[in-house]
């Protein structure tokens, strides 16, 4: 068994970073941007399904305000894992360039593109953008319709309310007919059902959305009724974030990473918080011993998740951390929760 076919098993396990990046501690950008490319590397050689980086912008919350340029690169580190963008904010960026910007990535990556897009929720971003939050959701709405027409190599016209287009049409477009497959964001749980219903994939970060780790059933078996209400065949596909830390033990993982993860919590952009202790007791977490691991991913399984993105670059961890959770979560979590999970589909 190779180690791509331990983790694409009945759970699929991918990394995400927020990418936040913290001056003080001396280590330059570019310094930051190579550790994260080489995070990227690791997953690859180690099996990941994806690697998805944020896109923020005008604070260190987030250092990559291009996700594309930053995939670019590590496309060129990497041969088989999939590169993801979570999210490219439509409302602050021409569909057009962002057609083309991506279109471009994935000819590059040989068709590993997977597009996480979202409408945006920091006001300092809409403000340094001067762009008007409370248009976001029609923005985003007209700029993914764009984007994916666009990407069928169509010459279009377009009359929105937003953007105007008059016989265009990009002269690259991405590896599949079909396009790359597209995640859209939600962080509150009442679109969940409409992007059910849209017909989309879906991306959430349930530590911005619960309180506790059981509330992501309702979620899901809501997103699941909006998407057999699509009228689409088949299952629309979830995947869910969450803070990760593996170590030999529940109290060494907390020794190693609970400050860091504090510092993440201090300085993020958004109002939601659940430090270290509160979040190892709401669950809405994956920190501790590979048997924790195990037991946690297995029951996020329970509660209708099959595909997991982990977080574990945040608050400035030591890059030799990062990459000691990656190997544990490679090596010892995924093949036995793959035995697991499967051992309990056969009884």
């Amino acid at each position: 068994m190779t180690q791509s076919q331990i983790l694409d098993g009945p759970m699929n396990l991918s990394m995400f970073s927020v990418v936040d990046y913290y001056p003080g501690q001396g280590r330059t950008r570019g310094e930051f941007y190579h550790q994260v490319l080489d995070q990227i590397e690791l997953a690859d050689d180690q099996g990941y399904n994806s690697f998805f980086v944020a896109e923020h912008h005008f604070t260190d919350y987030g250092a990559f305000p291009n996700p594309a340029v930053a995939l670019a690169a590590a496309a060129a580190r990497t041969s088989r894992i999939k590169l993801g963008a979570a999210v490219v904010v439509l409302p602050f960026r021409d569909p057009i360039q962002v057609a083309e910007d991506y279109a471009m990535l994935d000819q590059i990556s040989n068709g590993r593109l997977v597009m996480g897009v979202g409408s945006g929720y920091l006001a300092h971003e809409f403000a340094g953008f001067g762009v008007a939050g409370k248009t976001k959701r029609e923005s985003f709405d007209e700029s993914l319709d764009i984007i994916r027409k666009l990407w069928t190599g169509d010459t279009i016209s377009y009359d929105g309310q937003f953007t105007k287009i008059e016989n265009t049409a990009i002269n690259i477009t991405p590896v599949k007919e079909s396009g790359p497959p597209i995640y859209v964001a939600a962080l509150r749980t009442e679109s969940i059902y409409y992007v059910g219903k849209n017909g989309d994939d879906m991306m959430i970060v349930p530590y911005a959305m619960v309180d506790e780790l059981d509330e992501i059933a309702p979620a899901i078996e809501a997103y699941n009724k909006g998407y057999s209400e699509s009228g689409k065949s088949g299952e629309g596909e979830v995947i869910a974030a969450f803070h990760t830390y593996i170590s030999d033990t529940d109290d060494q993982a907390r020794e190693e990473a609970s400050e860091a993860f504090d510092l993440y919590v201090e300085t993020r952009d958004y109002a939601k918080s659940q430090v270290y202790a509160e979040i190892v007791q709401s669950r809405v977490c994956i920190f501790g011993s590979v048997d924790t691991a195990v037991d946690r991913l297995a029951h996020m399984h329970d509660l209708g998740l099959r595909h997991v993105s982990m977080l574990m670059n945040f608050g400035g961890l030591d890059p030799e951390l990062v990459r000691k959770s990656m190997h544990l979560m490679a090596t010892e979590v995924a093949p036995r929760l793959k035995a697991r999970l499967e051992a309990k589909a056969a009884s």
